[in-house]
Parts: structure tokens; C-alpha cells; sequence
């Protein structure tokens, strides 16, 4: 592999590890406001999550990376004051993991490729579960009719810091 091939997907996969942070993060906000009927689904994607977080950690420092380490707050893409406003969030997460994992499908080879697919997959089905409807192009927001130019991850929080890019 290229010393740009790897840096290609050692970047890829520091990003899927920070939306993977955010979605930890926001599954927890999802689970305080969930009704009861959804509360085990939530907690079976927070804990897929956790899951897919810990191992893109030791997935970074296999290829000499430092991972990025949790910010203390995200910012949430609009409030979450009641159940149907935690569903739509659990879409918007999922629907953003997917857009990350299709970054890292297009960075990696092999079996990290059909892992980051697995992972695109996985998030797609939730967020058809949580939104009730799919897109053609999961992961793609270029193809699936969605905003150019949106984020692919809540944007961290901090009293005293800003986020980068």
C-alpha cells in the first residue's frame, strides 16, 4: 500500500471513529427521550455503535494513528424534547454514520472495504427503521436528493473550544 493510500484511509477511518463518537453520543440523548416501545432498539444501536467505535479505535492505531478521542458535548442538529423528535434524530445519525462509511469504503481495500460496507449497511437499515422510509443511494447525499454540503457528523461542542474541520 502507498504511503497516500494509507494515509487516504487512515483520515477515512479517523472520521467514521469521530461519527461514531457523535452517534454514541446522540444515541444517548435518543435513549432519554425514546418511548418505551423503541427504548430496545435504541439501545441495540447505541450499543452496535459503542461496538463499531472500539474497534475503529484499534483500527487507527494499527495503522499509526492516534485516535480522536470523544468530544465532552455535540451539538444536536435540532432539539430533542420528545419521542418523535428522538426518532428523527436516530434517523439523522444513522443517515450520517452511512455517509461516513461510504467515505471509507471508497479509501480502503479488502477486508477493511467489506467491513466499512457492512457498516454502511448496517446504518442504512436503521435509518429506514427510525425514518420509516429509504433513499435510493444510501450514504450518498449526492445521490439520495439530500443538501450539498451538509456535515457529516453533529458538530462537536465546547465551552472553550471550536471545532475543526
Amino acid at each position: 500500500m502507498s504511503d497516500g493510500a494509507r494515509d487516504g484511509e487512515l483520515k477515512a477511518l479517523e472520521k467514521a471513529l469521530a461519527a461514531e463518537h457523535a452517534a454514541v453520543y446522540g444515541y444517548g440523548v435518543v435513549g432519554g427521550r425514546i418511548s418505551a416501545g423503541r427504548r430496545t432498539e435504541a439501545r441495540t444501536a447505541y450499543d452496535a455503535h459503542r461496538a463499531r467505535r472500539d474497534a475503529l479505535v484499534r483500527k487507527v492505531r494499527d495503522l499509526g494513528g492516534s485516535p480522536v478521542a470523544a468530544e465532552p458535548a455535540y451539538a444536536l442538529p435540532f432539539p430533542v424534547p420528545d419521542s418523535p423528535a428522538a426518532v428523527r434524530l436516530a434517523a439523522e445519525l444513522e443517515e450520517r454514520v452511512a455517509g461516513v462509511y461510504s467515505d471509507v469504503v471508497r479509501a480502503t481495500t479488502g477486508g477493511r472495504r467489506a467491513e466499512a460496507a457492512g457498516a454502511l449497511r448496517e446504518a442504512a437499515v436503521r435509518a429506514v427503521r427510525w425514518r420509516g422510509e429509504s433513499v435510493a443511494f444510501p450514504g450518498l447525499a449526492e445521490r439520495d436528493g439530500a443538501a450539498a454540503g451538509t456535515s457529516a457528523t453533529p458538530a462537536p461542542t465546547s465551552a472553550s473550544a471550536t471545532p475543526t474541520a
